[in-house]
């Protein structure tokens, strides 16, 4: 293989990390330029014809309108709760539970962030449970901290499944030597990611044994009056508690439901046990732990949002976490649980799949006469779902045109920064993927899995899921990073004779992991509480919880793939 080519295929992704790390831009401005840089790789380093790129372009256009839509749809319904007070109502009907902040971490970052993560994903738990938890009268950086930890085991299957499902499956069925190998072994792509999804479930419930007990030590360490991780030992039991509320659920989900609802039904399974245990009088500690005085925290940790503030309509928080609370908690939960009613009904009742799948599908076969074709299933798609119980909340939360007017105003606002970014960031993966069919060569990515091979040989394993996190944190999504990736991933394995499945259950989970350090992310979550501009603070602290679950995973993508399950497909 000449190293030209190996320098053109690297080109795409350079241009990314260069503008989005090295030049701080955002990625609606580096993805196009990415696409530009993309097209010329395809024209002048692999002879791709323009009718090859622009079918290319358009598919991929295609699969990030999927994206957008089910996007669309999950923030249409968080902010419909923001401006409800249904929000604040199912926050502080957890915090009322314990004064203890340990606890109140544990509930609302761990498992009720994971809710969120599984309901709406792209960056919102943060952005929500963050001003949630300065609510109670959490310093906003500990907020921002902490919140950006706990969810992380759910990221991997993000909004309903969509990082795998449009992440790999849409991928996976456009490529050619994957779709061949697949059915060789007697399966079909969507079968064979729902078992990566397994593996990556499998990752996260052994790995992430210790994410709860990370989120509060990382609060009693660098927040605390003591500085100390003794406080976060207190509640061990707890989230261990909490921890095994969540996995069994979430892995059972992976297992037999595939990768759609293993977040939303681990946290609400969890959810339900863990504030059942509370209630009854288990896992409290022997004293309720806070935060020193106000007057004691530095001046870094509060910005334009003093702790205590909130601004729906129903609930007034104070500091000390009082409330004067107007929303029931059935009806503030009612919108959600109608999701994941739905969602089951629309993918396991087979009639009502066959007909969502069979109308107001928008096909396009043969794209400019090429072998690609691409289809957007406006019924089936879980965004008609979220949209749907959007409209239903209308009546059940009794809003008026000002507040529903406000939801859609900040959706808008929320969503439109992502249509470009995704637009082009799934286009220059498209030319990328595409280069080889196009040209009967081996493509783009292939080129690169075979210099990975080459260079890193059989620990290459080890290091599979910084590559994921690698692609979460240049492009804010593990969705992006699934498609930047996965087809990389799946030619590395190939060429070192590695169990394709595990490999790539290690990209999902480090898709989760990159989540932790996106600037994007972490932006948000700074920005709603107040505080931007301690992005490389937020960043330094976020590298402890990424040290460790890169470490123990890329011991177990090992272990497994070498030891225990060699013969995993």
């Amino acid at each position: 293989m000449a190293a030209i080519d190996v320098a053109i295929a690297v080109l795409p992704l350079a241009a990314i990390a260069y503008l989005m790390v090295g030049r701080f831009w955002p990625a609606t401005r580096a993805m196009p330029v990415a696409w530009i840089v993309a097209i010329g790789a395809g024209y002048f380093g692999w002879n791709m014809s323009p009718t090859w790129i622009g079918a290319a372009t358009i598919n991929g256009f295609i699969t990030a309108a999927s994206i957008l839509w089910i996007v669309f749809g999950a923030i249409l319904l968080l902010y419909t709760l923001k401006r409800t007070g249904a929000f604040d109502a199912i926050n502080q009907g957890f915090a009322s539970i314990s004064d203890d902040r340990r606890v109140q971490v544990v509930l609302l970052v761990f498992l009720m962030g994971s809710f969120i993560e599984g309901a709406a994903g792209f960056g919102t738990p943060a952005a929500i449970v963050g001003p949630l938890l300065v609510g109670l009268g959490f310093p906003p950086l500990a907020a921002v901290v902490v919140a950006l930890t706990g969810n992380l085991m759910a990221i991997t299957f993000g909004a309903v499944g969509t990082p795998l499902i449009i992440g790999m499956i849409d991928i996976f069925e456009d490529v050619d030597v994957i779709s061949s190998a697949v059915a060789a072994q007697g399966m079909n792509i969507e079968g064979w990611v729902a078992e990566i999804a397994v593996w990556a479930a499998s990752f996260h419930v052994i790995v992430g044994a210790a994410l709860p007990f990370i989120g509060v030590a990382m609060m009693t360490r660098f927040f605390g009056e003591e500085r100390s991780i003794k406080p976060a030992l207190e509640v061990l039991p707890l989230t261990l508690f909490a921890w095994a509320s969540f996995a069994v659920p979430y892995w059972a989900t992976a297992y037999f439901l595939g990768p759609e609802f293993p977040g939303l039904i681990g946290a609400m399974v969890g959810l339900f046990v863990t504030v059942g245990a509370l209630k009854a009088g288990f896992f409290h500690p022997d004293e309720d732990w806070d935060f020193a005085d106000q007057s004691a925290w530095p001046d870094h940790w509060v910005g334009d949002i003093q702790p205590g503030e909130s601004s729906s309509r129903d609930t007034h928080v104070a500091a000390d976490g009082g409330t004067v609370q107007t929303m029931s908690l059935p009806r503030a939960w009612t919108p959600y649980a109608l999701v994941a009613v739905l969602l089951v009904v629309t993918r396991v009742v087979d009639p009502v799949t066959t007909f969502l799948q069979s109308n107001l599908v928008l096909q396009w076969q043969s794209i400019l006469g090429t072998s690609l074709s691409g289809s957007f299933a406006t019924l089936y798609l879980p965004g008609a779902v979220f949209v749907a119980v959007h409209l239903l909340t209308i009546p059940i939360h009794g809003m008026d045109a000002k507040e529903i007017k406000g939801a859609w105003a900040e959706t808008i606002e929320k969503v439109t920064p992502a249509v470009i970014a995704l637009l082009f960031a799934v286009a220059t993966v498209q030319i990328m993927l595409q280069s080889g069919t196009a040209t009967g060569t081996d493509g783009m990515l292939i080129v690169l899995s075979d210099t990975m091979a080459g260079v890193a040989g059989g620990v290459y394993p080890f290091f599979a899921s910084l590559v994921g996190a690698l692609g979460a944190f240049l492009a804010g999504s593990n969705t992006v990073s699934d498609i930047l990736f996965g087809t990389f991933q799946y030619g590395v394995a190939d060429q070192i004779g590695f169990p394709h499945t595990i490999i790539l259950g290690a990209q999902a989970v480090g898709g989760a992991i990159g989540n932790l350090i996106a600037v994007h992310n972490v932006v948000a979550a700074l920005a709603v509480v107040g505080l931007v501009g301690q992005e490389g603070r937020v960043i330094r602290y976020e590298l402890i919880p990424l040290a460790y679950y890169a470490t123990m995973t890329g011991a177990l993508t090992l272990l497994f793939g070498y030891v225990l399950f060699p013969g995993v497909f």
